[in-house]
């Protein structure tokens, strides 16, 4: 079973950056791709960017050129890089596999202020 906690949220302002990080159970970690999702206020939770055990990536068009996720094997750990942070990528960020399970955890929240 997979397992994953995130961690690294917090409030910056628009322009600045944060790194979010995601722990992932190591007998897993080799074989399982995993992605962030976010859930701004009042709206539906959303894909925002992934990688697969072969280190390919994938990102939403919204963070695309902003955002870098990346994954280090010797740590077990999933990496997202945020640049040039705007207000609207305020919302709780989520990892999970790609395809997501319905295991959500509780996320870690951004807030990004004018």
């Amino acid at each position: 079973q997979v397992q994953l906690v995130e961690s690294g949220g917090g409030l910056v302002q628009a322009g600045g950056s944060l790194r979010l990080s995601c722990a992932v159970s190591r007998t897993t970690f080799s074989i399982t791709h995993i992605a962030w999702y976010r859930r701004a206020p009042g709206k539906q939770r959303v894909f925002v960017a992934a990688i697969t055990s072969g280190g390919n990536t994938r990102y939403a068009d919204s963070v695309k050129d902003r955002f870098t996720i990346s994954r280090d094997n010797a740590r077990n750990t999933v990496y997202l890089q945020m640049n040039s942070l705007k207000p609207e990528d305020t919302a709780v960020y989520y990892c999970n596999q790609w395809p997501a399970t319905s295991a959500w955890g509780q996320g870690t929240q951004v807030t990004v202020s004018s």
